[in-house]
């Protein structure tokens, strides 16, 4: 299979919301929209999409049920999670995980999106010593 793009469809009546909400706050860009759909991509170049489907067009495939905030997160790995945490809070974003280092190795925090979606903003960071020593690899 030769893939031209891989992106989650999040089933919400809140596509409205949802786009304005990633345009916003991560510089996602609407690359097509309908009353049913918005595709958002990421701008300046990147390669990452996202999609949201009202539950209610006949076009949506059989099995997704509208979204009900569990089991998903979104990662967005950045450069500085710090400078990402400092300007989403100063321009209103809902932040509901404080920035924190995680012994994992990760500086991170989280917020919702208006579909209830999880997203995590990390860093990759060095993590406390001996912890992944607890979780050796399976192979």
């Amino acid at each position: 299979m030769r893939l031209q793009d891989f992106y989650p469809i999040i089933v919400t009546d809140k596509l409205v919301e949802c786009r304005d909400f990633y345009v916003r706050f991560f510089d996602l860009e609407a690359a097509f929209e309908a009353s049913w759909f918005v595709l958002m991509t990421a701008g300046n170049g990147g390669r990452a999409s996202l999609a949201f489907m009202h539950p209610e067009h006949p076009s949506a495939p059989p099995g997704p049920e509208p979204f009900s905030g569990k089991g998903m997160c979104l990662e967005f790995q950045v450069e500085d999670a710090a400078a990402e945490h400092q300007r989403l809070r100063r321009d209103g974003a809902p932040v509901s995980y404080a920035l924190r280092d995680e012994p994992f190795g990760q500086r991170r925090f989280g917020l919702f999106d208006p579909a209830g979606v999880w997203i995590d903003v990390v860093e990759q960071i060095e993590s406390e010593a001996g912890f992944w020593e607890r979780y050796p690899p399976t192979r």
